[in-house]
């Protein structure tokens, strides 16, 4: 029995009613779906640390998320895992014309033009046989981009179909402006006291923020992700410090707090 035969008969033995586990077998697609996401953040982030042998592990915790879901919908008789490596085999093969078909010698821009191209025509063509309803794809500029998407990734995938149709600022410089733009919105809901109007604005200050960071090339998610790494490292770098005057961080003053805060950005 090869390893992944093995790894199917024990899920098949998790769900199997009376003698399999009873929180597996409590599961359903919605409820499976959280761990799904989180398993993947979990392997971006044992990327960033470069630690492969935890990367090794959550490989592992993700390949189960798409083993559990496989095996519900086989159950239901949806699909099964078999499926599910045929699918990506023939989408790989298909969206690959350069490697094993006849387009080659292509660059790596080349390359990802065409995948694009592919993977909107093949958009368009389930778009025409799907049946119209509540989940038919509305087929415009924006479409195809998941609700269930961190918010982050969204809006960068938004914004990056919107710029393919032309709509998008012509330079960073303007994003920038666009961006000052929002503040002084916010500032403006602040002085009039609605902090609920506030709200609805940092979400468009957030959004144009993404906006920049695609302009610049960079990917928000990973600044905010390093952006977090970095508060974390310096807020315990002001325990540390609390501790060695025998302090707590309840104990300390927000003066205090501060100066310890630029000593450890200082030493970085």
């Amino acid at each position: 029995m090869s390893d992944i035969d093995r790894l199917l008969a024990i899920m098949a033995a998790l769900r199997t009613p009376g003698s399999g586990c009873p929180w597996d077998l409590a599961q359903d697609f919605a409820s499976v779906a959280p761990y799904t996401i989180e398993e993947a953040y979990e392997v971006a982030d044992a990327i960033e640390r470069g630690d492969m042998d935890d990367l090794r592990e959550e490989l592992g915790d993700l390949l189960l998320q798409v083993i559990f879901h496989a095996r519900m919908a086989q159950e239901q008789g949806a699909f099964a895992f078999a499926d599910v490596v045929r699918t990506l085999t023939e989408k790989l093969v298909r969206r690959h014309p350069h490697v094993f078909g006849d387009a080659r010698g292509l660059t790596s821009k080349q390359a990802e033009g065409l995948w694009e191209r592919i993977k909107l025509e093949e958009r368009a063509e389930k778009s025409r046989a799907q049946k119209s309803g509540p989940h038919a794809p509305s087929g415009g500029a924006l479409a195809g981009v998941p609700v269930a998407l961190p918010a982050l990734a969204r809006a960068l995938k938004l914004q990056a179909k919107a710029a393919k149709v032309g709509f998008d600022w012509d330079e960073a410089s303007a994003v920038l402006a666009k961006i000052r733009e929002e503040a002084d919105e916010i500032e403006a809901e602040l002085t009039r006291g609605d902090a609920g109007r506030a709200g609805s604005e940092i979400g468009d200050l957030l959004f144009a923020v993404v906006n920049l960071a695609r302009h610049l090339g960079c990917d928000a998610e990973a600044a905010l992700r390093a952006t977090n790494s970095k508060f974390e490292r310096r807020f315990a770098a002001i325990e540390q410090a609390l501790a060695v005057r025998g302090k707590t961080a309840e104990q300390a003053t927000l003066a205090e707090m501060d100066s310890l805060w630029n000593e450890a950005k200082s030493k970085e």
